[in-house]
């Protein structure tokens, strides 16, 4: 085991139980526990939702993809990058505005409910589900990203570094909740930037310049340097379709929802994008790169290009802080799937139907118990060793993208939508998910997101406009 590397690990890993710390100091309450009291601020907003949203897949799974199958692989980029400006530009400030009126929401689930006064709870118990069915296999993905990167940093097995990652995810944020979740993103994602930035340049340089490194890439795979090679129609609708994703994913949303105020937003978006545009483009060029570094050597594994060049480029204490962040970008993410899933036990099942008399200091204790309960779920989903983080990450960003994703956004901009409307499409965005992703062949290999998404849009309509409008609340809609 490499010393340095390891004190370098032990260093950043005991920077995130201090924040947890001082998280725990301040969370009294469960809004403390999972929304950090609706105090966050436009820049910790904005790296958090960025940290959280991209998860391992940004530094181990994109890489791979572009070391497999080269540029045609930057229309997922341009697709991520178009969808998170809407979703900053459409729902971000409107979300924080309606949870708050909606006898202040702590959950998407919460929010349902009181914007569609469902008197049934049938809304608030199948989004709870829904988050918490896809966010365990989702959860699995950092889980799966954390295995790679110990086993191949430290030689340790597979087994023993999904062990490892769950200790370290479960320990700060039972401690913090979602302030120490949020505090910790923002640390996280100026690590992964840091990374994403120094990695591709410093291979640019060590190959004699850019014109030097494509070069070597086109001799080696040709097809690797347009953006056209190998990419049908099917397939470039699919990567871009990626950017349906952002409008229904929880762990983004609760940021939105947990601003100080939607005066915010401007600024929390302009720092998320550029955040944004450069992580994605570092980690891309990492993965493009990579074909030519290791031109002699090609990796067994893609999605470890990012880990392999890290460790051949720098000195092992640099090195360290490097891949600290690929440790970042797993636990940014873990942790707020962890979040919300407790959110949903507590909030949405167990205080409205097991213990409506609980008061916040036994819901925080039930909350804490969640995060260990649905990592230890998690943990089973991931024990494959043979699994692909972005093969993990794409389901279940297809399942919340249309699942909730149409939901969501039309219940922020369409008045007309009602109860019914909005139940139909997260049970007909959720089912298509499931049974599209195991057809194939055709039109079936096509992104389960893209005709999730549309069916999901089908259905709220025609629900909707099937029924009397709602006497929707003025503090939802000028009336």
């Amino acid at each position: 085991m490499d010393q340095p590397i390891f004190l370098s690990f032990l260093l950043y890993l005991a920077g995130m139980m201090v924040i947890g710390f001082v998280a725990w100091r301040t969370t009294r309450s469960l809004s403390d526990f999972v929304l950090g009291g609706r105090r966050l601020g436009g820049v910790v907003t904005a790296l958090s939702a960025g940290a959280s949203g991209m998860s391992g897949w940004l530094l181990l799974g994109l890489p791979g993809a572009f070391y497999l199958w080269g540029l045609n692989q930057t229309w997922m980029a341009i697709g991520l990058s178009i969808g998170a400006y809407l979703n900053w530009s459409l729902v971000a400030a409107r979300l924080r505005w309606f949870t708050e009126r909606a006898n202040d929401a702590l959950t998407l689930s919460d929010f349902l409910e009181a914007r569609f006064d469902d008197r049934t709870h049938v809304l608030r118990i199948v989004s709870a589900l829904v988050i918490l069915v896809f966010f365990t296999i989702y959860a699995a993905s950092g889980l799966v990203s954390g295995a790679i990167l110990f086993s191949t940093t430290f030689k340790l097995t597979y087994q023993t570094g999904l062990v490892v990652c769950v200790l370290m995810v479960v320990s700060y944020t039972f401690l913090g909740g979602f302030l120490a979740v949020s505090w910790t993103d923002v640390v996280q994602g100026l690590l992964m930037m840091f990374a994403l930035i120094l990695v591709p340049v410093t291979v640019i340089r060590e190959l004699g310049g850019w014109s030097e490194a494509s070069g070597l890439v086109g001799n080696l795979r040709p097809g690797h340097l347009s953006a056209f090679s190998e990419a049908s129609l099917l397939s470039v609708v699919s990567l871009l379709s990626w950017g349906l994703g952002y409008f229904g994913q929880p762990h983004i949303l609760a940021r939105f929802m947990a601003m100080k105020s939607p005066l915010e937003m401007p600024l929390a978006r302009a720092v998320g994008m550029w955040w944004m545009i450069i992580s994605l483009y570092g980690a891309m060029f990492a993965g493009f790169l990579a074909v030519a570094y290791f031109a002699q050597a090609p990796l067994d594994n893609p999605e470890t290009a990012f880990i392999a060049l890290t460790g051949d480029l720098f000195n092992p204490w640099l090195a360290g802080v490097l891949l600290a962040a690929v440790l970042a970008a797993i636990m940014s993410t873990a942790d707020s799937q962890l979040i919300v899933c407790t959110s949903a036990l507590t909030e949405d099942l167990y205080r409205p139907f097991i213990r409506p008399q609980a008061d916040d200091r036994e819901l925080v204790l039930v909350g804490r118990g969640g995060v260990i309960a649905i990592a230890l779920i998690a943990l089973v989903f991931a024990r494959d060793p043979e699994s692909r983080v972005l093969d993990i990450v794409a389901y279940a960003w297809a399942g919340f993208g249309a699942g909730f994703g149409p939901t969501i956004l039309m219940s922020l901009i369409w008045r007309r939508m009602t109860r019914n409307g909005a139940l139909a499409g997260m049970l007909v965005g959720s089912i298509t998910v499931i049974v599209w992703g195991h057809l194939e062949g055709g039109v079936f290999e096509l992104y389960e997101i893209l005709p999730a998404f549309i069916a999901s849009l089908i259905a709220i309509v025609t629900f909707s406009l099937g029924e009397p409008a709602p006497a929707v609340r003025g503090k939802f809609f000028a009336d």
